[in-house]
């Protein structure tokens, strides 16, 4: 199989999985009569899941076209591996298998689309990222636009959160870890993801340099 066979379809087959695995979650929650959509569409974690699954579908389909990948796409692919990453450790990290709001008290989540989206997800688009190395170089410069879709999400959940009481995680809501914490927590994760950009960027410049493209 060609480069862009190989890339096309591996990144479909992702995308058409993240977004699946919503879907499959959204269909288990209505058949328990707890799909509360401003509250599920408000987690991170399906957002960004929806984001690289969107983003891969898409450039997926381009490399199947045969098309070239530009620099632009490639940043936004960077930015939903920086997502990806994101909610994976945070999950693993800080979050678990703890239900996300006391209404889903005895819910078990469904267990393989919470694993794609939380483990293989971010695993598997990390790994799409540093290895198509047949595409655009962008420039460290680039790194901080792959902020943009988090800090927006940021500001979304604290407005939300202040005029309705309705938190997605832990960390953002000021009367478990106070305003403070909320600020530390906030410049941790933008940190965290700024120098993730920086890495993944010089490590995909790396491979290309290595593998002669």
């Amino acid at each position: 199989m060609t480069y862009k066979t190989t890339f096309g379809s591996f990144r479909l087959l992702l995308g058409i999985a993240l977004l699946g695995s919503v879907v499959w979650q959204i269909t288990d929650r209505i058949a328990n009569n707890l799909f509360r959509p401003l509250e599920y569409f408000t987690y991170l974690s399906i957002d960004s899941a929806i984001y690289a699954g969107v983003v891969l579908l898409i450039s997926g389909a381009l490399l199947l076209n045969h098309k070239r990948e530009t620099v632009r796409l490639n940043v936004i692919r960077l930015g939903a591996t920086v997502a990806m990453i994101v909610i994976g450790a945070g999950y693993h990290l800080f979050l678990g298998d703890e239900s996300g709001s006391p209404l889903d008290l005895g819910y078990d989540w469904p267990v393989l689309p919470n694993l794609i989206i939380h483990t293989y997800g971010p695993i598997l688009v990390t790994l799409d990222y540093l290895f198509s190395v047949k595409g655009p170089k962008p420039s460290l410069s680039k790194a901080p636009w792959l902020l943009v879709f988090p800090l927006i999400w940021i500001t979304y959940s604290i407005i939300r959160g202040s005029i309705d009481d309705v938190w997605p995680y832990w960390f953002l809501n000021p009367e478990e870890v106070g305003v403070g914490g909320v600020a530390i927590y906030i410049i941790g994760f933008t940190i965290f993801g700024l120098g993730l950009g920086f890495t993944l960027l010089v490590l995909r410049r790396l491979m290309q340099k290595i593998t002669g493209h």
